[in-house]
């Protein structure tokens, strides 16, 4: 259908952006867009898999904080009705103060003053607070909704993927000998712009944020063992034998990378979707639909060895 309404994506030649662009030229809204680099999209997304905190957390947070306000400003000063907010459920969940919480919402925040909080949740933690508290003293009639998604996986369209498919590509390409108790709370990065979509036309998603994540969780294993099931001869590098917990502390004590995962063992993060759907209307695919869209498009793109 036509539709005379202009839709500004930012970080088009993403992951998440490109099917963004998609679904609202599908929609029938006119799109321009904002690129880092049509070569090689700069990666800022975390990995699935911990990797060594950077040296200066403000190489993170600075630029997160700095870069949102930079474009509230711009929308502001642009008359532009609504900016819908890509932040992360890392925002809400981490922290000590969270280690025992059974259900997380919108209501939840991550505490950027523990110290064993990582630098990208605390990014985006700080990041979404500095958006709010723009909008509440400086954005005058601009108005901001929040989307909060876990692991974004799923259909890629290009090769340059996002860092969070690595753990998929890793499994399938059988660089984990084994399985260790780790589990991840995906979402499909096509139900993430249809969320956006909802939250940029519904009135009422104006001032508000939404969890956006499939269930369930899925463990390290399950997703092995639904990639070869569902996707045979493709997967089948994918390990399926577990690693129990003891055997990944010792050896822990001789990698330092290993080490690394230790305080992820047996995590588990349950989010309420009750928000979404209740005031949006919206429906994410089921976690292990995610998972096998994204080995498909692994081999499709020839990033999983023959």
């Amino acid at each position: 259908m036509a539709n005379d309404e202009l839709v500004l994506v930012t970080g088009g030649s993403g992951f998440v952006g490109s099917h963004c662009i998609i679904q609202c030229l599908a929609a029938g809204y006119q799109v321009r867009t904002t690129v880092r680099s049509l070569k090689r999209e700069e990666e800022t997304a975390p990995s699935p898999l911990p990797a060594a905190a950077p040296k200066n957390e403000d190489e993170l947070i600075k630029p997160a904080r700095e870069g949102t306000l930079r474009v509230l400003r711009a929308a502001r000063d642009a008359k532009v009705k609504r900016v819908v907010l890509t932040s992360s459920s890392a925002a809400i969940s981490e922290g000590r103060q969270n280690a025992h919480r059974k259900v997380f919402t919108e209501e939840d925040w991550t505490d950027v003053n523990d110290p064993s909080v990582a630098a990208y949740a605390k990014s985006k933690t700080l990041a979404e607070r500095a958006a709010w508290d723009f909008i509440k003293n400086e954005g005058g009639a601009l108005e901001l909704t929040v989307i909060n998604p876990s692991m974004i996986t799923g259909s890629a369209l290009a090769p340059d993927t996002s860092s969070t498919m690595e753990v998929i590509s890793r499994l399938m390409n059988g660089a984990i000998p084994g399985c260790p108790n780790l589990l991840w709370t995906f979402v499909d990065v096509r139900d993430v712009p249809s969320m956006h979509l909802l939250a940029m036309t519904n009135p009422n998603a104006n001032g508000e944020g939404f969890l956006c994540m499939s269930q369930p969780q899925m463990s390290l294993k399950e997703i092995s063992l639904i990639l070869r099931e569902r996707l045979g001869d493709k997967a089948k590098r994918c390990p399926t034998r577990s690693i129990p917990d003891f055997a990944v502390k010792i050896m822990a004590l001789f990698d330092s990378s290993i080490a690394l995962v230790v305080p992820m063992l047996g995590q588990t993060f349950e989010g309420s979707l009750e928000k979404a759907t209740n005031l949006l209307g919206w429906t994410p695919r089921p976690s292990a639909d995610a998972v096998v869209a994204a080995g498909e498009s692994l081999n499709t793109l020839g990033l999983v060895k023959k």
